[in-house]
């Protein structure tokens, strides 16, 4: 099977209520603990790349290891730019063998986003190619892009149709409450439940009611929603981390998102954390070990376990590849 792109796949999770989960790679072992689950629950996937991933990684090795991955599993597998900031990157990786991009303009006036995006659609549709576009801003840090609580912004429903219309987008990326990283809310943000856990503010449920009213059937995606969670959490600061109030999004939350007409909903911060987890679990108990093998076999593992979870728990996308 080749690389697809999410139009089939956007259709028929629209229609079944499930999401599609796009989880962020950066290596092979990621890749290999997300696919390895994929194909154990018979899931669709979309993986994506950011801008830091391929300065990391190389445009070349990630292409190369999802298509291993996609001979591995014969699963339907879409490679994604996340969060492409201009024309260029998104045309790079268009040429590259990308079947679908995304081109953030939300950091521009609603007037430029619009054309800055249809420049995208139109050279990516000339090459059969899907384009996911961006209203509103989040919150937090994706890759060295650092946005304040003060500078995000949540969708405007009565701007989406006109921004549907006037670019030709197949998906919109919407905010509505999630964030970007480990750190999505500060403590001054969130309640304490009864065990003295914070509590992350509800997303605005309001909103993607009125943009799903606004485009009906139309796919609609959620940056920032890693949940982060506390398993993995915990595990790092027992070994030496030092991740107090590290929030995420309830996937309770999540799974009521997917049910509507959320399509995609985008995992990265969670990856890492699990990864991490298993590498300074292994190395607390192994401190004389030193070859990558013995530490990263347990690290891709959480990756497996982690992804799993997401597949059938949040997301209900297991079983319909």
């Amino acid at each position: 099977m080749a690389k697809v792109t999410t139009t089939e796949m956007f259709k028929k999770a629209y229609e079944g209520g499930y999401a599609i989960g796009a989880f962020n790679v950066n290596n092979m072992e990621i890749i290999q603990g997300i696919t390895e689950a994929a194909k154990e629950e018979q899931a669709p996937l979309i993986l994506q790349v950011s801008a830091g991933a391929r300065k990391y990684a190389k445009h070349a090795y990630l292409t190369k290891l999802v298509d291993a991955a996609i001979e591995d599993t014969d699963l339907p597998i879409a490679l994604h730019l996340d969060h492409g900031a201009d024309f260029e990157i998104c045309k790079s990786c268009i040429d590259g063998g990308f079947t679908s991009v995304m081109i953030d303009g939300s950091k521009y006036s609603f007037k430029d986003n619009i054309e800055l995006t249809k420049r995208v659609v139109d050279y990516a549709h000339n090459h059969g190619v899907v384009v996911e576009g961006e209203l509103g801003r989040l919150a937090g840090v994706e890759d060295d892009v650092n946005v304040s609580a003060e500078d995000s912004s949540y969708t405007r429903p009565e701007e989406v149709e006109e921004f549907v219309k006037s670019t030709g987008v197949d998906s919109l990326a919407i905010a509505i409450g999630t964030s970007h990283g480990a750190f999505k809310f500060t403590p001054e943000q969130c309640t304490k439940n009864e065990e003295g856990v914070l509590v992350p503010p509800p997303l605005r449920f309001d909103i993607l009611k009125e943009i799903e009213e606004r485009l009906p059937s139309f796919p609609i995606v959620l940056h920032g929603a890693s949940s982060v969670i506390p398993k993995y959490v915990q595990i790092i600061n027992q070994n030496g981390g030092n991740l107090a109030d590290a929030v995420g999004i309830p996937e309770s939350q999540l799974r009521q998102a997917a049910k509507s007409a959320v399509c995609k909903i985008n995992i990265d911060s969670d990856l890492r954390l699990a990864l991490t987890a298993g590498i300074r679990e292994y190395m607390t108990a192994h401190p004389d070990h030193f070859d990558p093998r013995q530490y990263l076999t347990p690290a891709r593992a959480y990756i497996k376990e982690l992804v799993k979870h997401k597949l059938t728990d949040v997301l209900g996308c297991n079983g319909k590849a």
